[in-house]
């Protein structure tokens, strides 16, 4: 697969950098490429290569010193004159594939982004008077990488208790990260540790059967109306020996729509309930924000998968991002949370497969639908 030339306006860019250097002679043995983003996994790509057996027996790029574990590679896409990284990482596994059939022989080469290197060591370490985003601060930077680090608040007094570490540095993250209803993943050089931005304005509009402003080539939904959930939690002081109370009945999470998932409740119906257990905490704060974060994760109740076209659309959508949906109807047309994006690069172009949550139904009014066609939703 050739990469267009950048000045094509009508098709897409994509950019392979190996070691630093443009790896532009192995363009015509791609196949495919896959990056996929996640809120709660690593980056990930997929190249795909042609291989194609010589007169002399070599098999060309299987033996490519570029192609081997631990290189670094940057990928970049865009449209236009646009040009961005859609992930930077390392090879992580080597595949060749041989088929009976020359023709079908193939190499897979896969990879993950920096966050691969604070998976490689479980430690036993204690971290006594710290908050989890000094934790977080810590590790990030001993990686040689930038903190993006959101304040968590609570500190862990070591009169009271002392955050053991019994994992890997990236699981541990993720499990202070899930604590704090944070989200932590990493971007190129940054490592992000701080809540979802679901504040920030939308990504560019995609469009379900809007007549020729259409950008979603298919999107299914499902409401799930189990998920929701009050939380609550005991737990003895281990001083006092006070029995600490801490629950969660209201959402602090910006609603991106106008009904959530409780004012859907029929006539006498109270909200689900669900204790904490098996879970210990320092004390009456530390229950309340884990508690809450909880209630959060148990409001998406809205979730949807579909696919665009980058052409069509013409952006690259982003997960970790809002996105507006138009043109399913006034319940269900609004802001979602982007949680998942698989970019796919073929010979038939440039596809974007995508999942999308909400916390809510019914635009809120805030909402920005283009009026250039016929209605809103």
């Amino acid at each position: 697969m050739d990469r267009p030339e950048k000045t094509d306006m009508e098709n897409e860019n994509l950019i392979i950098d190996i070691d630093g250097a443009e790896a532009d002679d192995l363009y015509p043995r791609l196949i495919s490429l896959e990056v996929e983003h996640d809120i709660e996994l690593a980056s990930m790509f997929r190249l795909q290569f042609s291989l194609l057996l010589d007169q002399g027996g070599s098999w060309g790029i299987l033996d490519d010193e570029r192609l081997r574990v631990w290189k670094q590679v940057s990928i970049r896409a865009g449209l236009s004159e646009a040009d961005e990284e859609l992930m930077a990482g390392y090879i992580t596994h080597v595949r060749p594939q041989f088929d009976g059939d020359p023709a079908r022989c193939v190499l897979e080469i896969w990879g993950m982004d920096a966050s691969v290197l604070m998976d490689r060591e479980e430690k036993l370490k204690d971290w006594p008077n710290k908050k989890d985003s000094d934790i977080a601060s810590e590790i990030i930077a001993s990686y040689g990488l930038t903190p993006e680090v959101e304040d968590t608040g609570v500190i862990h007094d070591e009169a009271l208790s002392t955050i053991i570490q019994r994992e890997t540095d990236l699981q541990f993250l993720k499990r202070l990260a899930l604590r704090n209803g944070f989200a932590c993943y990493v971007e190129g050089n940054t490592t992000f540790f701080k809540k979802p931005a679901l504040d920030d304005p939308p990504q560019p509009v995609l469009s379900v059967h809007f007549g020729s402003e259409t950008t979603v080539n298919h999107l299914s939904l499902a409401v799930n109306a189990l998920s929701p959930a009050n939380v609550a939690m005991f737990q003895i002081d281990r001083n006092t020996k006070e029995v600490l109370e801490a629950e969660a009945i209201a959402s602090e999470q910006t609603a991106l729509g106008a009904e959530d998932a409780a004012s859907h409740l029929g006539p006498g119906m109270d909200p689900a309930l669900v204790f904490v257990s098996r879970t210990a905490a320092t004390g009456t704060p530390e229950m309340t924000t884990l508690c809450r974060e909880l209630y959060h994760q148990g409001e998406w109740f809205v979730e949807g998968e579909g696919e665009t076209e980058a052409n069509q659309y013409g952006h690259i959508l982003k997960s970790r991002q809002t996105v507006t949906i138009r043109g399913i109807g006034e319940t269900y047309s609004g802001v979602y949370f982007v949680s998942h994006v698989t970019h796919v690069f073929t010979d038939d172009g440039y596809r974007q497969l995508f999942k999308v949550k909400r916390n809510a139904l019914l635009p809120s009014g805030a909402e920005e639908f283009s009026s250039s066609a016929a209605g809103l939703f």
